[in-house]
């Protein structure tokens, strides 16, 4: 049997809204364009040489029904005035041959640019610990980004991110998701 090693992946996030918790789901689902799929979700890693596509791309070549991998963040509520956001953050290293990493983060009161830095800080600190780079989250962006570069191990980080509040008492559902694409 020969391993699955997703060869591409992609970058999708959506919110939902609805007065069931789970048809919120399945209308984020829709918003992020993987609702034809049946999402199975997997751990953190960016396989080696695994090439990050456009969204557009990605979704021309997922068929409906297919078994589709995914790291998903997913946050969901009902309580009015909530505010909910749900990211997943990429660490992607340098060298091809290496594989890089993904974290999911969500949270109740957190806009979406503090969900997607904290994303991001906390795949490339996932990622740094395996290279043996010493990364510091507290440090500025600036400073981190000058450890990359003298590092010469991580190519960079990118995160996506989905933010909603919810409205009157209907279930909101927000997420966001890194889709591998088996070819």
């Amino acid at each position: 049997m020969r391993p699955y090693v997703p060869q591409k992946m992609f970058l999708t996030k959506g919110v939902g809204i609805h007065k069931e918790k789970l048809h919120s789901f399945e209308l984020a689902l829709r918003d992020a364009g993987i609702e034809k799929c049946n999402l199975v979700q997997v751990s953190s890693i960016i396989p080696p040489g695994c090439k990050l596509i456009p969204k557009v791309q990605g979704l021309k070549e997922m068929k409906a029904g297919a078994i589709t991998y995914c790291v998903m963040s997913r946050c969901c509520s009902n309580e009015p005035r909530r505010l909910l956001a749900a990211s997943v953050g990429c660490a992607i290293p340098a060298d091809p041959k290496a594989y890089g990493y993904i974290s999911e983060h969500h949270a109740y009161g957190q806009t979406g640019k503090q969900a997607g830095d904290y994303a991001e800080d906390l795949a490339a600190a996932m990622l740094a610990s395996t290279l043996g780079i010493d990364f510091n989250v507290d440090e500025s962006w600036d400073e981190k980004k000058e450890i990359f570069r003298i590092s010469g191990k991580i190519v960079g980080t990118r995160n996506v991110t989905q933010s909603s509040i919810v409205k009157n008492d209907r279930y909101t559902t927000v997420l966001a998701a890194t889709v591998f694409i088996l070819s």
